[in-house]
């Protein structure tokens, strides 16, 4: 056989292996040279998918594989950053020019059909009026009256007030009276501390009692009485359309109700009980009676109404969300049954009676004590749904300009329930067209809709940082005309983007 070099080609030194043999035929070389070009591609592969399944130190040096440094991104920060947020606005900031804004909100504030829009936007730090259109007009406005009767709640009971429903001993031994005072965002189980609606739960409450009636020795059967008597009055306004009662757009009042009078919190259309203190009452009948079972108490069939004693020492009670919290919501999503709750508080909290007309007399002076002249507000109820409701936009902006920069700060508490443009509450479907796209995540306002009437009251910082505040209202409107909404869409967008010097 002869000798091999150094430069024997490749195909040869394979063919020559020991223990080939040397009479044996020899491979094809073009074979030979695939195999080889399989290995030499397969062994760097194999190196690297090796790891994955065996495991670091199984290949190369025996001492374990050193690990790679983790990237800076992927490390726990050793300090915090600073949180993104608006910087404070400065006084200094550059107030818009009348005639700019003018020019910038007048071609957009326009009606699409029959109708006229009203509205004033003014610098909010000094009150300068920016844009004017019959603002001292008497207007319906809609849901933007519970901008008003926010002002009046957090007046009258303050932020941070919360309401109590709580069970006290009945006229009779062996009775308990459920007693409503003012909470109607109960929920049917638990308390869900972390929650607006059902921060109070009549399965707590229930359980509670049943351990004050464990206390005090009483067994046997237990009739459960409901007082649902601190509002008077109608309980349904008489200036609403019997269509909107009918739709479920309000519900008869009372001190006491599971979801805002709705049967399902998450169901906010339909039908609603028509008498809420008394489903209420059955719901914690109900939850009395499981939680009662295994401690010698039975409830009977029926709930009744029956005042409760005066000054009767409470077995137990549990409390709402705050004020503050409830006037947030209502103002998120519009709850007109809340807003009708709210003026009764007012009103109660003030010496007067909890019905409608203490409601809006009550709203009505706490404008005037807060610095706001309401001589041109006719109320009609504080909701905003009755037709005979009349505020100008000028007041309005007042209202909104209050809760930002006045001197009272418990107004403050309301900001957060302005719906934000694109993102939350009742506006959260709007401002995604490229007319108004400019305002989303800006723009924090109000809505207002009725059959021919909407409205948009609210805040905004413009592009040259200044706050500005704003009320547009359209009366006499073409319903369901969809040029409408965006109109008053339009008109917030541009003060968004005003830089108007």
């Amino acid at each position: 056989m002869t000798k091999t070099t150094s430069r024997e080609p490749t195909r040869d030194r394979l063919s020559r292996r020991p223990g080939n043999g040397g009479g044996r035929p020899r491979k094809p070389w073009h074979l030979a040279l695939a195999a080889l070009v399989l290995l030499i591609l397969a062994v760097p592969g194999a190196l690297l998918v090796a790891p994955g399944f065996l495991g670091p130190g199984l290949f190369g040096s025996s001492a374990p594989a050193s690990t790679p440094a983790t990237p800076a991104w992927q490390q726990a920060p050793a300090t915090l950053s600073a949180p993104q947020v608006l910087a404070p606005l400065q006084p200094s900031a550059p107030v818009p020019v009348r005639p700019a804004v003018t020019a910038q909100v007048e071609p957009v504030l326009m009606t699409d059909g029959g109708g006229t829009f009203t509205g004033t936007v003014q610098d909010a730090l000094t009150g300068q009026v920016l844009f004017d259109r019959g603002g001292a007009d008497g207007r319906v406005p809609a849901s933007n009256l519970k901008l008003l009767t926010a002002v009046a709640a957090l007046r009258t009971l303050g932020p941070e007030h919360r309401f109590t429903t709580k069970v006290v001993p009945g006229p009779a031994p062996g009775q308990v009276v459920l007693v409503g005072g003012g909470d109607v965002l109960l929920g049917a189980g638990e308390s869900q501390p972390n929650q607006v609606m059902g921060h109070a739960g009549l399965g707590t409450l229930a359980a509670l009692t049943v351990r004050a009636l464990q206390a005090a020795g009483t067994t046997g059967t237990i009739k459960v009485l409901v007082d649902d008597s601190l509002f008077t009055g109608p309980a349904l306004n008489p200036n609403w359309q019997s269509g909107d009662v009918e739709a479920g757009e309000i519900a008869p009042l009372s001190p006491l109700a599971l979801n805002s009078a709705r049967f399902d919190p998450a169901v906010t259309t339909g039908p609603r009980p028509q008498d809420s203190a008394m489903a209420a009452a059955e719901a914690f009948a109900g939850q009395l009676r499981a939680a009662g079972a295994g401690a010698g108490l039975t409830v009977a069939a029926g709930v009744e109404r029956s005042p409760a004693a005066p000054g009767a020492a409470a077995l137990a009670g549990i409390d709402s969300a705050t004020v503050g919290e409830q006037v947030d919501l209502m103002l998120q999503v519009s709850d007109n049954y809340l807003a009708e709750t709210m003026g009764r508080m007012a009103a109660v909290a003030t010496g007067r009676p909890g019905s409608n007309d203490g409601a809006v007399a009550a709203v009505a002076a706490e404008l005037g004590a807060a610095g706001i002249a309401a001589d041109s507000v006719k109320l009609a109820d504080v909701c905003g749904l009755a037709m005979g409701n009349q505020v100008p936009s000028g007041l309005l902006a007042e209202v909104v300009r209050a809760m930002t920069t006045g001197t009272d700060t418990r107004l403050r508490a309301a900001l957060d329930g302005f719906p934000v443009g694109g993102l939350s509450g009742t506006l959260d479907a709007r401002y995604g067209d490229a007319t108004t796209s400019g305002g989303a995540g800006l723009v924090r306002a109000k809505t207002g809709t009725l059959n021919t009437v909407l409205a948009l009251s609210g805040y905004v910082v413009d592009a040259d940082g200044r706050l500005l505040v704003f009320s547009f209202i359209g009366n006499g409107l073409t319903p369901g005309a969809a040029g409408n909404k965006e109109a008053l869409d339009r008109a917030a967008t541009a003060l968004a983007g005003c830089g108007c010097r």
